[in-house]
């Protein structure tokens, strides 16, 4: 009997190997690839693990597969659509456990979600226009940059051509390499292997081995006497005024700030991108082309829209989101309340900030938030409280959030505002925070775990400084007087940047030409996103306003992409980024992170499956 127990858990054991390495063809699955294929995939999962002891698990699970088999093979009807839902709702009633109950679930959630999918089958007997599978990182990557391609010319030590590969969709290779999110490594093939890619630290490699500024930018297309004029120096307008001026058109930006960057300068702290570096990209895009800054020069105040309309052929708004918001609550404008966006633009000007002895607490949970916290640790803070709701609003990357824990910061959940408490001492300040502790209740449409009042008593917190980490807004108020529309505080713009002065429904051509030349995007646009979405955007409105003007450029960036050699898929660990100790960062503004090494570069590169030309390898349009 125990020599029969033990050959059990051995058998286990070797089936939970397995199993953790299944997880990752879950978290793999291709951008492009048909939702039905994909849902019918996690039913015939759940088929697998019916114990059989009921009829509706049992088999009507196996029918529920044959009739969505039917619909993918162009065989369905609408009958069929029809008896699918009767049958899952059927076997939600009454099959005995979950693994019945969830599975028909997950088909009824299908047929809400992806309606059109189903129509497109029965009706065309194909998916959705446009539902091909495309490569993961290229595709995930909001800007589009040829990773596969930047990677190779990493692993041939190419490190000018990577950077010019990144420049055709980004001309912020430094800036990405250091803060970017990094979407692009969300559904690398290489997890079906082992681990996905260390984009990020790959391209944070290369510039460090060559400077961005000393890389010379491809030749600008001839003058087309066309002027654009861009409102707003941070990363959307400086990508928009790099693509245009490249295109041939002369460019000018307007900037409030003494210096370029936007919130890449005066939101990002120091400490996780260095101001030099940031410098490096900035002054790779001025040299590239016909580009005049002006500094010191609010629209609104200096110069109005009306001037800058008639002064020139086209108009891009990339005006960020940089004021932080305050709680609609009493005493939230306290002496000693700060949003978090305008706590770090205090210390990013220079302000000298000492926390030395105070407890700081900060309500909120996104990047903005842990740059926050690690920089008033920096400060000298005695203690540094983090509250959230739920673990849902904790948004930051996973990465920032085990920093900040290592640093010191302490984080509390499941604690919901009630009021702030008025400073006997001082009116125009607040002494502490009251927190009513929450317990997790069921889980909303998104996924997301809701809350409410638990019967504990309430959190008392002493607060000297108090940070607000609840969001930023943009400065449109001057923009909306002058018939630029708004709505809650964003410009109204579509896909293609334009500015809605077109009527809603109008095709792309007719938007655009309607646009009255004035095109809008970034955080202004869509609230407060990462850098890397307002690059895009950047982008997107570049290529339309040349479109606008008249043209349809092509910039020929003359770099060739290594030839794609079969990958061994031999599993290999993945080259992390270290960070330097956390009781020494804690105490300066230095550079966090510790280079990859050489070796480190090359074995990390080497472990690319060149998705771009094995696998689905389709590049949508090619490389330009």
């Amino acid at each position: 009997m125990a020599k029969e127990l033990a050959k059990r858990g051995n058998m286990n054991d070797r089936m939970e190997i397995v199993l953790n390495k299944f997880k990752s063809r879950l978290t793999s699955y291709p951008p492009g690839m048909c939702p039905l294929v994909m849902y019918r995939s996690i039913l015939q999962m759940s088929m697998n693990q019916s114990c059989g002891k009921c009829i509706p698990c049992r088999d009507g699970l196996v029918e529920a597969d044959r009739m969505l088999g039917a619909i993918l093979e162009g065989e369905g009807t609408s009958d069929t659509l029809k008896k699918l839902e009767e049958l899952c709702v059927m076997i939600t009633k009454t099959a005995d456990c979950a693994v019945g109950v969830v599975a028909a679930n997950t088909v009824l959630d299908s047929l809400h979600e992806f309606a059109d999918e189903y129509e497109s089958h029965i009706k065309n007997r194909r998916c959705v226009e446009n539902v091909i599978q495309t490569v993961p990182c290229l595709t995930l990557c909001p800007a589009h940059v040829d990773v596969p391609g930047y990677v190779a010319l990493i692993h041939e030590h190419d490190y000018a051509g990577a950077i010019n590969t990144i420049r055709k969709k980004n001309p912020f290779p430094t800036a990405c390499a250091y803060v970017c999110e990094h979407p692009c490594e969300k559904r690398c093939r290489r997890s079906i292997v082992d681990q996905p890619i260390n984009i990020r630290g790959l391209k944070k490699y290369a510039v460090d081995q060559i400077p961005a500024d000393q890389v010379d930018t491809p030749t600008r297309n001839v003058d087309t006497g066309k002027t654009v004029g861009i409102v707003g120096g941070g990363p959307s307008g400086l990508t928009a005024a790099y693509f245009l001026t490249m295109m041939g058109h002369k460019v000018v930006v307007y900037d409030e700030h003494e210096k370029l960057g936007g919130m890449l300068r005066y939101g990002i702290p120091e400490y996780r991108l260095p101001k030099d570096k940031l410098d490096e990209d900035i002054n790779a895009i001025l040299k590239s082309g016909d580009i005049e800054v002006h500094l010191n020069t609010k629209v609104g105040r200096d110069i109005s829209v009306k001037e800058l309309r008639e002064k020139y052929d086209a108009l891009y708004l990339g005006l960020g989101a940089q004021i932080g918001n305050r709680m609609p609550v009493e005493n939230s404008d306290a002496e000693n309340v700060i949003p978090a966006a305008d706590f770090l633009q205090k210390i990013a000007a220079g302000e000298k900030m000492d926390l030395s002895g105070k407890d700081v607490v900060l309500i909120g949970g996104g990047n903005v938030s842990m740059d926050a916290a690690r920089t008033a640790i920096r400060l000298n803070a005695k203690t540094v409280n983090v509250f959230t709701r739920k673990r849902d609003d904790y948004t930051a990357l996973e990465s920032e959030i085990e920093s900040a824990k290592e640093e010191g910061v302490i984080f509390r959940t499941l604690l919901n505002f009630l009021h702030f408490e008025e400073s006997v001492e001082d009116e125009n300040k607040i002494a502490a925070v009251w927190l009513q502790p929450q317990i997790v209740g069921e889980f909303d449409s998104m996924g997301f775990v809701t809350t409410e009042h638990s019967s504990a008593y309430p959190y008392r917190f002493k607060c000297d400084l108090l940070i607000l980490g609840v969001g930023q807004r943009c400065d449109v108020a001057d923009f909306e007087k002058e018939g630029i529309p708004v709505e809650r505080g964003r410009i109204l713009a579509d896909e293609t940047c334009s500015v809605k002065f077109a009527e809603e429904g109008s095709d792309t051509e007719t938007a655009i030409k309607e646009s009255k030349g004035i095109f809008s995007g970034g955080d202004c646009v869509t609230g407060p996103s990462t850098a890397i979405n307002a690059i895009a955007a950047g982008q997107v409105a570049a290529y339309n306003i040349d479109e606008y003007l008249g043209y349809h450029h092509i910039v020929d960036y003359d770099v060739q992409t290594p030839f794609a050699m079969p990958n061994k898929c031999i599993p290999t660990g993945r080259a992390e980024i270290e960070e330097r100790d956390p009781f020494e960062r804690r105490k300066d503004f230095e550079h966090v992170e510790v280079p990859m090494t050489p070796e480190e570069a090359d074995r990390e590169s080497g472990r690319c499956l060149r998705c771009d030309h094995f696998g689905c390898g389709d590049m949508r349009g090619g490389r330009d």
